[in-house]
């Protein structure tokens, strides 16, 4: 799918959530729907093969949201896989969570890291972020237990790699 297209239905999905509510609630939810379409190619196979009728892919989003997700989110995320656009969910996804962060003047900051960070130290590599930056950072946190230690942060086209094995490498290359 073309970026254009990309961008105007990831427009549609925040003119949706801002028209519905809680913007922020919003974005956490849609960013967790697509680290899970991420992390499996099975379900984005499911959700984007469009031999597997409209309505039945429509079924597998609101049976694995259903509960965990509010109506609007589902409902958002049905639509585009309804439309046939379940190969480019995840980064229509991304572009609205991009904009919904805009709209609300922060940065959104991918942190990939092999633990779950407590609230303390996301508020903390928040702050850091934010003087690196310059910009009000909004930090989500992936569980990623390919990274051995430290975080790999991405903030848009940005990538701040903090990583155990990026540090192991540098000192191997210096020596």
């Amino acid at each position: 799918m073309s970026s254009d297209r990309v961008s105007s239905y990831a427009d549609a999905l925040v003119s949706v959530v801002q028209a519905e509510g809680d913007l922020a609630a919003a974005e956490d939810e849609l960013f967790a729907v697509a680290q899970a379409l991420a992390g499996s190619d099975e379900l984005q196979e499911a959700l984007s093969d469009r031999r597997i009728p409209a309505a039945r892919r429509q079924q597998i989003v609101e049976d694995l949201l259903g509960a965990q997700a509010a109506e609007a989110t589902v409902a958002l995320v049905s639509m585009v896989v309804g439309a046939g656009r379940g190969s480019d969910l995840v980064r229509i996804i991304e572009a609205a969570v991009e904009r919904s962060a805009g709209l609300r003047n922060k940065a959104v900051a991918e942190v990939r890291s092999a633990v779950a960070l407590s609230d303390d130290q996301q508020r903390r590599l928040g702050e850091a972020l934010q003087q690196a930056t310059g910009k009000d950072v909004t930090v989500k946190v992936i569980v990623d237990p390919t990274v051995m230690g430290g975080v790999v942060t991405r903030i848009g086209d940005e990538v701040i790699d903090g990583s155990v094995r990026t540090r192991i490498n540098q000192l191997r290359e210096a020596f």
